[in-house]
């Protein structure tokens, strides 16, 4: 039996966002990590996310859907994001790593909240922190002791990431009425309007820039 629209669409963006995320970091892994011991590190967070792309990948070709045509719709708004939001250096891809994404996963994780419980355990599962939050955080830190001047820098950056994420979530949201329905029910019950989702996602990035110290 095909499972819900709903459920289709949060794992197929999710799915497409591990992907993405995989390219990514293999990405600047390779043409911005300082040294060697950077690049194995971020290359092995990028195993990672590819690893659970493949989970999504098969749990949605057991529910009966295409993992590619569940993907698809998702393609266009992600791709922008990370067109938009490429980083300069390695201290901007540390902080997209850690903010960018994060609020992006905590996105989909309060989609999930009031799923099957199989489906919540897996979102869960893929969404786990892998070391990300320690290895960018302390990356940061590091860089921000060895030139102070570029915590300002990455203040406005780390900005600019949540507010594109933010605006690319609505825009998602908008388009796939399924998918909607899902954050509005995380909102809370009877909830018409993600505004109060969108806060909490919001509350947790101004978490995150603290631990960076930005």
């Amino acid at each position: 039996m095909k499972e819900s629209p709903g459920v289709v669409d949060l794992l197929g963006v999710l799915a497409y966002a591990e992907l993405s995320a995989h390219a990514r970091m293999t990405e600047d892994a390779a043409s911005l990590a300082p040294s060697l011991a950077d690049r194995a590190a971020l290359s092995e967070l990028a195993v990672t996310e590819f690893a659970h792309f493949r989970l999504l990948r098969d749990r949605l070709a057991e529910l009966g859907a295409d993992p590619a045509e569940a993907m698809t719709p998702f393609v266009a708004a992600l791709d922008a994001w990370h067109a938009q939001t490429r980083p300069a250096d390695w201290l901007q891809a540390l902080v997209k790593t850690y903010v960018g994404d994060g609020i992006a996963l905590d996105f989909y994780r309060e989609a999930a909240r009031h799923l099957d419980p199989s489906i919540a355990k897996l979102v869960d599962e893929v969404l786990v922190d892998e070391g990300r939050s320690k290895f960018a955080v302390e990356g940061v830190r590091a860089g921000i002791r060895a030139d102070p001047v570029a915590s300002g820098r990455l203040a406005l950056w780390a900005r600019r990431l949540v507010g594109e994420a933010l605006s690319q979530g609505q825009q998602v949201a908008s388009a796939r009425p399924e998918l909607a329905l899902l954050l509005m029910e995380s909102a809370g019950e009877g909830h018409t309007d993600i505004s109060r989702l969108f806060a909490k996602l919001t509350e947790a990035h101004n978490k995150r820039m603290a631990a960076m110290g930005i």
